[in-house]
């Protein structure tokens, strides 16, 4: 399995000339999103202006947030990401990993990145991560804290966010992804943000404004300490030979080694 992407950004359908900008912010991918960035009066309108895009020179891979299986628009949103440029298809309010199991047949195979943003989604959530072609999940805080009343984004969601990454690793997917930082001009709260994230077995996370890539970015890649730790470890295990071995004080062994070789790995992503 590849390393996950430590960034989304998302660009309205509506504004189609953001999308080279967005590409080149440094994210790991770009998300065109059809549903909740366009009101209801330009979805069409958003959509055949998306369409003729993907079919230009310019046109590079991205990911793209359809609206709802309630909607009238859903077909013809299932229709367009069959697209060649489109990597994958972030499905909005996921709850029925049968509805989802019928969607990867219309999409030809694409991967999906389920969002889990109401109480049913996440009540359901292991069936959805183990829905054929779900690549990851992605947490929609802002619409689940909606959904469940829920005014708190620390302490409030600590509880929902530790089962998502469980049931990521039950169900043999990447590490989730976290939902948005709202504010685009406190970077100081984006870092914070992002490193909870991290901290708590979080992938990733997703961005609404390209300042808030770099914060991002930097969260989900080992700190200098722990580059250094994991240079340590491995250096001690190779020259015990196999021998047991300690390092400050403590024993190093298999999993010890191996959480230093993910280190390594993750910072050579």
């Amino acid at each position: 399995m590849s390393m996950p992407l430590r960034s989304y950004l998302f660009v309205p359908a509506t504004r189609i000339d953001r999308i080279a900008k967005a590409a080149s912010s440094g994210a790991g991918a770009v998300i065109v999103d059809l549903e909740d960035a366009v009101a209801p009066q330009d979805k069409v309108m958003a959509r055949e202006a998306f369409k003729k895009w993907l079919q230009t020179d310019d046109a590079v891979p991205v990911y793209v947030r359809i609206n709802g299986s309630d909607t009238s628009w859903y077909s013809d949103d299932c229709e367009l990401c069959t697209a060649e440029r489109v990597l994958g298809v972030v499905v909005p309010k996921a709850e029925d990993p049968v509805q989802l199991n019928l969607l990867q047949q219309k999409l030809l195979g694409k991967a999906l990145l389920p969002l889990i943003e109401t109480a049913v989604g996440f009540h359901q959530v292991l069936s959805v991560a183990k829905a054929p072609g779900v690549e990851r999940l992605l947490f929609g805080t802002i619409d689940f804290k909606k959904d469940l009343g829920i005014s708190g984004d620390g302490e409030a969601l600590l509880h929902f966010r530790s089962h998502l990454v469980l049931v990521s690793r039950l169900a043999g997917l990447q590490s989730p992804v976290d939902g948005v930082t709202t504010s685009i001009d406190n970077m100081t709260l984006v870092s914070e943000d992002a490193l909870r994230a991290s901290s708590l077995g979080f992938g990733g996370k997703l961005c609404i404004h390209p300042n808030q890539i770099a914060a991002v970015e930097k969260a989900f890649l080992p700190s200098s300490e722990e580059l250094e730790w994991a240079k340590r470890v491995l250096h001690a295990a190779a020259q015990s030979q196999g021998a047991a071995v300690a390092l400050d004080g403590q024993m190093i062994d298999k999993p010890v080694i191996e959480r230093a070789q993910s280190v390594l790995a993750r910072a050579a992503s």
